[in-house]
């Protein structure tokens, strides 16, 4: 359990950077697509693809992003 919470206190400075002080995440583990939502419900207008990343915007804000093939991004972590 001790591993579980130095991972999170890890990511704070990343999640309190993030564009919305609320963040809903999702993993779909069967097709390995990670979601992050800054909005719900995300009403995003347009959306952009680089590599493995969607970004979702509404307007000129990022409202969400999906990650294909997140564990490419975990590095070491499984």
């Amino acid at each position: 359990m001790g591993e579980i919470i130095a991972n999170i206190l890890q990511s704070v400075p990343h999640l309190l950077n993030m564009p919305s002080n609320h963040i809903w995440i999702d993993y779909d583990k069967d097709c390995d697509v990670l979601y992050v939502s800054f909005r719900k419900p995300q009403h995003a207008d347009d959306s952009e693809l680089n590599e493995n990343v969607i970004t979702h915007y509404s307007g000129d804000q990022i409202v969400g992003i999906t990650v294909i093939d997140a564990k490419k991004y975990a590095g070491e972590v499984t």
